[in-house]
Order: structure tokens, then sequence, then C-alpha cells
């Protein structure tokens, strides 16, 4: 591999990890859904396992456009990035680990969620877009009880 496409691929590392962080803020600022759909391919999947499953804009936007009346607070915590530029150069996988501090819109509980990220990217137009997000939950639970007392809380119905 010549020194030009190692370095493209060092900037297009840069790019993905700049858009997961520009997702989290965005997240973190109120779930703006018309910023978050933005970064998503017309295709895309954003997949929470029990947390949901949302395939196209249209539902994704929707999750986004409800998830202020769920978590009335949230920060993102991503740690350990792992991004692979394909060898096409136009596709790319991530992985990250979540730690999110986050307050429950309905009854006002402050609760803990971890999991990991698992990313799958294209290049459109010269810009890096996720076409599919996959959260595993490793845990969710109130922060006064903590994971090692309830691995996964019940947020059905808090919306």
């Amino acid at each position: 591999m010549d020194i030009e496409t190692r370095i493209s691929r060092l900037e297009d590392v840069e790019r993905i990890r700049r858009l997961k962080a520009h997702y989290c803020d965005l997240c973190d600022e109120g779930y703006d859904a018309d910023a978050l759909i933005d970064l998503f391919t017309a295709d895309a999947v954003w997949d929470g396992g029990d947390l949901g499953r949302f395939d196209g804009r249209d539902a994704i936007h929707r999750f986004f456009s409800n998830m202020p009346n769920v978590m009335s607070f949230a920060i993102h915590h991503i740690t350990n990035a792992a991004i692979r530029i394909e060898e096409d150069g136009n596709t790319a996988t991530g992985r990250w680990y979540l730690l999110q501090t986050a307050t429950t819109r309905s009854d006002s509980q402050a609760v803990w969620l971890a999991g990991r990220y698992d990313d799958e990217l294209v290049r459109e137009q010269d810009r890096w877009l996720f076409r599919q997000v996959t959260l595993q939950p490793r845990f969710l639970t109130p922060f006064e009880k903590g994971w090692a007392e309830v691995p996964f809380a019940d947020l059905s119905g808090r919306a």
C-alpha cells in the first residue's frame, strides 16, 4: 500500500471517529432527529436489541424524535474505538464501548447504560455515513441499585 493510500485511510479513520463523536453530541444535546438522520444512509438500520430495531430513515427519525420523551438527560461516554477501512476504501466498520449516564423523563430516575456499538459505515459523495448502528446493551440499571443488583431495568411505558 502506497503512502498516499495509507494517509487517506488514516484520514478516513479520523473522519469516522468524528462522525461517531458528532452522533453522541447530538444525542446528548436533546436527540435532534433532523440532524441525527443526516448521519445515516437511506437504507440504514439502528438496532438496539431489546431497546428496539428501526429500519430505514423514517423509522430511525421517529425513534430519535421520541427519545426526549424517554430520556431527559444523557451523556454518551464512548471508548476503545476500533475502526477498519475495508479494502474497497468505501466501506468500514467501527466498534466502540459505551457507558451512558442518563435520566428517564417519566420519573426522573438516574440510570446507567453500558454496551458496545458495532457500526457499519459507507462513504457517499466523499462523506462517511452510518449504514447500520448496532448497540448491544450489557446493562441498563437504576443508578442507586447498580448493575450487580438490577442488570436490566424495565423502561417500557416510561415514554
